[in-house]
């Protein structure tokens, strides 16, 4: 299954945080091993970006902030994890299995 937003094609994430966005991820958040000189100049661009579009930061935010609660886990679907109990010695107490 093909998805289209605005007539262009989403396959994978980084396609969809540009279309939403409106500026490749990698303008904000860099790519490895770029020099100081390409890395003023991303950053360059991307204050042009803001100087020209006050509110993208304010959808970067609310974009940032959708993802999170969707990926996030509710509370109480967290399981506990047990810690085996110690004595006063500093041992683990008997009954207890050590991790």
């Amino acid at each position: 299954m093909k998805t289209y937003i605005g007539g262009h094609e989403a396959v994978t994430v980084d396609d969809f945080l540009e279309l939403a966005l409106g500026t490749p991820p990698e303008l904000w958040l860099g790519v490895e091993d770029e020099s100081e000189e390409e890395r003023s100049a991303r950053l360059d661009a991307a204050r042009d970006i803001l100087a020209d579009n006050p509110h993208l930061y304010d959808t970067v935010t609310r974009v940032a902030a959708s993802l999170i609660e969707a990926r996030a886990v509710a509370p109480h679907r967290l399981t506990p994890v047990s810690r085996p109990r110690k004595n006063q010695g500093g041992q683990v107490a008997p009954g207890a299995e050590a991790a």
